[in-house]
C-alpha cells in the first residue's frame, strides 16, 4: 500500500500506468494539502525532534545522522503505528466493489 499525497510527479501518467500494472499495489491518494492524513509528516516530526540540536559540517554527515534517525524508527513499530493511527486512515487494503 502507497499513501501519496498529490504532488504533480505522483500524478506523471507513467506512474499511473505502473500503479495499474500492478495487482498488488494499492495506492491511497489525500488531498493537495493534508499533512494530517499524511503519516510520513508524523516520521519527519520525529526525525526533526531528534535533530534539533544536532550540528552537521558536510551532507554526508546528514545524510548519516537522518539514516541513522530514520533506522532508529523502522526499527520501533510501535512509533510507526503511532504515525499511521494519527492519520485516522483504514490501515487495510480498500475493498474492490
Amino acid at each position: 500500500m502507497v499513501v501519496w499525497d498529490n504532488l504533480n510527479t505522483h500524478l506523471a501518467a507513467g506512474l499511473k500506468r505502473h500503479e495499474a500494472e500492478r495487482d498488488r499495489l494499492t495506492t491511497v491518494r489525500v488531498p493537495p494539502y493534508a499533512p494530517g492524513l499524511n503519516p510520513v509528516e508524523a516520521v519527519w516530526s520525529l526525525v526533526r525532534r531528534a535533530l534539533a540540536n544536532t550540528a552537521v559540517s558536510t551532507l554526508d554527515d546528514l545524510d548519516r545522522v537522518l539514516r541513522r534517525e530514520l533506522r532508529g524508527i523502522q526499527l520501533r513499530p510501535h512509533l510507526i503505528d503511532g504515525c499511521l493511527t494519527a492519520t485516522g486512515l483504514a490501515l487495510a487494503p480498500p475493498t474492490p466493489p
